[in-house]
């Protein structure tokens, strides 16, 4: 009997260590320090693992990155992280359910120049990528206007005209599992024609993370 329960104890701790480091491993900042550099041109492995450390001890997670410039974490949590890439860049990453056991990982790169545009990806927690039309369809143009009645669509279509490219700002959100999106064509446009513009604009798009896709 004594040997028996000698087994399940040791059996019972090492099953707990395993668990323990399986969720260590599934955290935001773990999967981060080992994300392949190729992913990533402007942070160093060290630079991920600085950054990590300076914004646990409560301090300013400010880099010197790969190419001699600033690059500050400025959130983070254990399914979320934001960096500060330069004046002009940020990087977000967001780790989502898919079931009980395996996760996602969602990035946001957005540049800003100076209208923002971004761009999604989603890998495995080893930072294999994934098929983003997988988990989301981007909205459309026409997802952000509001199409008025008759009387007013001369002036909609007029004011339209000059919205020919489609940028839009993406931001993940730290607190939940709400993907923002915000159409910021207008702000390549002259201040004029975006004022016009407003009137018929949407309030940003909110999705939702539902099931292992990201839906309006």
């Amino acid at each position: 009997m004594k040997v028996n329960r000698l087994v399940f104890n040791i059996s019972f701790f090492v099953i707990g260590v395993f668990s323990f480091v399986s969720l260590q491993a599934q955290e935001a900042k773990t999967l981060f320090i080992n994300m392949p550099d190729s992913l990533n041109l402007i942070l160093t492995k060290v630079n991920r693992e600085d950054c990590i450390d300076f914004l646990e001890s409560k301090m300013k997670a400010e880099v010197e990155n790969r190419f001699g410039e600033k690059s500050e974490m400025t959130a983070l949590s254990k399914d979320y992280i934001r960096m500060q890439m330069s004046p002009q860049t940020t990087w977000q990453m967001k780790l989502l359910a898919l079931s009980d056991s395996t996760n996602v990982i969602c990035v946001v790169n957005t540049a800003c120049a100076p209208a923002c545009d971004s761009n999604i990806s989603f890998y495995t927690t080893v930072w294999e990528p994934l098929s983003a039309s997988q988990f989301i369809t981007l909205p459309a143009m026409d997802d952000f206007f509001v199409v008025p009645d008759s009387a007013e669509i001369y002036d909609y279509n007029e004011v339209r005209r000059p919205a020919d490219i489609l940028l839009v700002k993406a931001e993940l959100n730290k607190e939940n599992t709400e993907l923002v999106f915000t159409l910021a064509t207008p702000d390549y446009m002259s201040r004029e024609t975006a004022e016009k513009l407003k009137p018929f604009l949407r309030r940003p798009i909110v999705y939702q993370w539902k099931n292992g896709k990201f839906s309006k």
